[in-house]
């Protein structure tokens, strides 16, 4: 009996260690692939509060949050994955989710908008992009996140922001007012069991 508890105990010591050794287990929407690391420190009714580690970005700007435009930028990224890029370099591409992150200047009533792809952790060096491309750092940060599960649209994202927006209000969260992401999950054509996410950056 004593030797079969020693055992019970030694199998359980093992399989936490390997646990620990394997790092942080990705939520199922990452579907497989690699995703910026987060913790969630708090879940709320509308929305979770995460604490995401930094992580690298490469980033294409949009001229606009046409879908024509968005279709461009995410080409050029996908592009430079594919070896468009001075060392004709290929890049594991297989990360998600993919940004579009939208900054309103607001007393120019313009909105800057750029798409970004994660840097996946095997990349450790990233060719030299062309003039489209450009690579970012995502320090550490508190980052608010509304999931939803219908198809992504400008009125699907929009409804959920202002959701976000007046849910931090009134949990009295201290947000970045100017600047969203849409983060994307998903392919366009999934139809069902879906998700994706619009963030809001603590301020």
């Amino acid at each position: 009996m004593k030797y079969s508890a020693l055992t019970s105990v030694s199998s359980l010591l093992v399989v936490v260690i390997l646990h620990l050794a394997h790092g942080w287990d990705a939520p199922w929407f990452c579907h497989g692939y690699e995703c910026p690391e987060f913790t969630v420190v708090n879940t709320y009714e509308d929305f979770e509060e995460r604490e995401y580690k930094g992580c690298r970005w490469i980033t294409s700007d949009s001229a606009s949050d046409s879908d024509s435009d968005l279709k461009a930028a995410f080409t050029n990224l996908w592009d430079y994955t594919q070896g468009n890029n001075q060392a004709g370099g290929i890049l594991n591409a297989h990360t998600w989710p993919a940004l579009v992150t939208t900054t309103e200047v607001r007393e120019r009533r313009e909105k800057n908008v750029s798409v970004s792809f994660l840097v996946a952790t095997e990349n450790v060096i990233l060719p030299t992009p062309n003039a489209l491309i450009r690579e970012e750092t995502m320090p550490a940060s508190t980052i608010y996140v509304r999931s939803f599960s219908s198809l992504s649209s400008r009125y699907t994202v929009q409804d959920n922001l202002d959701k976000l927006r007046n849910a931090l209000a009134l949990a009295g969260k201290s947000f970045n007012t100017y600047q969203y992401t849409m983060a994307a999950y998903e392919n366009p054509w999934t139809l069902i069991d879906r998700h994706d996410e619009v963030w809001i950056h603590a301020a």
